[in-house]
């Protein structure tokens, strides 16, 4: 059996990653780059890039697509454009950014480090309301905050 780090792992040489300084870079210099945040709709509304569209990792290939609830019309006919993936660390874009390629996306790219590494970066992050985020509240959104009841009972901590 494979864990979900494994997999992650496997599926990396296949996909485009960049780190937060070089999205900040890309953003810039590509403007139409369509930056997707596969987050919950509860972390995505806590804080998230400006102009960031959430689309939920368990909905992304419906949103992809024409004639679905989920459909997102900006991502359906992004296939030539440059989009980023965001996530909380970088591991679920991993993933993403893998499928979407097999769906057709010429220029995926998966935020390496996810939004904990913007965050350290000093990129700026707005709430729900489209205000900025403060980098204090940030650094304590993105903490670990792993309850001892959900730690591998062999591990040696």
């Amino acid at each position: 059996m494979k864990t979900f780090a494994q997999i992650a792992a496997e599926i990396a040489p296949q996909i485009t990653e960049m780190m937060p300084w070089d999205a900040e870079e890309l953003l810039e210099s590509k403007p139409e780059t369509l930056i997707i945040d596969i987050r919950e709709t509860h972390e995505y509304d806590t804080m998230h890039i400006p102009d960031s569209i959430n689309v939920p990792r368990g909905i992304l290939e419906n949103a992809c697509e024409w004639d679905f609830e989920e459909t997102e019309p900006d991502l359906v006919t992004a296939r030539e454009k440059p989009v980023l993936l965001v996530c909380r660390s970088g591991n679920r874009t991993t993933l993403a950014a893998y499928t979407l390629q097999q769906m057709g996306y010429e220029n995926v790219i998966s935020l390496k480090t996810g939004l904990r590494g913007w965050s350290d970066y000093e990129l700026p992050m707005v709430d729900i309301e489209e205000k900025p985020v403060d980098l204090t509240d940030a650094d304590h959104y993105f903490a670990n905050k792993i309850l001892q009841e959900q730690r591998n009972p062999d591990s040696k901590d």
